[in-house]
């Protein structure tokens, strides 16, 4: 069965673990939880983010000052696995993982009862490549991102590979945060959801309104908001941003 398949569309947050403080993150994913967001995406704080904008950095950069690692981000996950109804991925870059060691980074993510994996410098070749007994085991789905100028042949294999998971449509070849129309890609963003058939589509990068969201819902699945909702916490107008989000 698939986590992030659901009859409606789907809003999911990505949270950066260990911001704005070091035990901030159960906070979070209970209050987002009790707001009626379907799943959560936790970003684990790296000091190279290479795929994420400047509010996503200055998230990183404190939680790693504030002393967050992998090993935080698990032991507060167990104190509250038996609260969490919904999905959560865990997006981290390869780096912190490797030197966490792989074998134990997925233990742990089976034992917080983690239903996906985002790892944006983990490329689907490099799965095939060199972790198919790993990351490509199936026991905790990787999550793929492509965008608008990926070819449908890759398209068709990632969606091959996805059936418990979803593709993470970047709506565009810019860093997180960045904004753009929906329009100048829209019927290429209707085609990507032809080619995912059963498999959910949900658009990240740049999402930051009901509107916007709402534009997304007529070609995708869902969406994920993350630039946005960081800001918010750092305007300490979140729960605000989420009831307007998801009005």
């Amino acid at each position: 069965m698939n986590p992030f398949k659901k009859t409606g569309k789907s809003v999911s947050i990505f949270i950066t673990a260990g911001y704005p403080e070091k035990e901030s993150l159960t906070g979070q994913i209970l209050f987002l939880q009790k707001q009626g967001i379907d799943f959560l995406e936790i970003g684990i704080p790296f000091s190279d983010p290479m795929a994420d904008g400047p509010v996503i950095q200055e998230t990183s950069a404190v939680a790693l000052k504030n002393g967050m690692n992998l090993d935080r981000v698990f032991e507060q996950l167990s104190e509250i696995k038996e609260h969490i109804t919904i999905p959560l991925v865990i997006m981290s870059y390869l780096n912190p993982i490797l030197q966490f060691g792989v074998d134990l980074f997925l233990e742990k993510c089976e034992s917080a009862g983690i239903s996906g994996l985002i790892i944006p410098d983990l490329s689907f070749e490099l799965v095939q490549k060199k972790y198919r007994h790993s990351f490509g085991s199936g026991k905790i789905p990787l999550i793929y991102l492509i965008t608008p100028s990926t070819s449908d042949t890759r398209i068709t294999q990632i969606v091959e590979a996805s059936s418990n998971s979803f593709v993470y449509l970047v709506g565009q070849n810019k860093i997180t945060g960045s904004s753009y129309s929906l329009s100048e890609h829209a019927n290429r963003y209707s085609e990507l959801k032809e080619l995912c058939d059963e498999v959910p589509l949900f658009l990240g990068f740049g999402i930051s309104s009901s509107e916007q969201k709402k534009a997304a819902f007529g070609f995708a699945d869902g969406v994920i908001v993350g630039t946005a909702y960081l800001r918010a916490i750092s305007e300490e107008n979140d729960k605000e941003f989420i009831e307007k989000l998801l009005s």
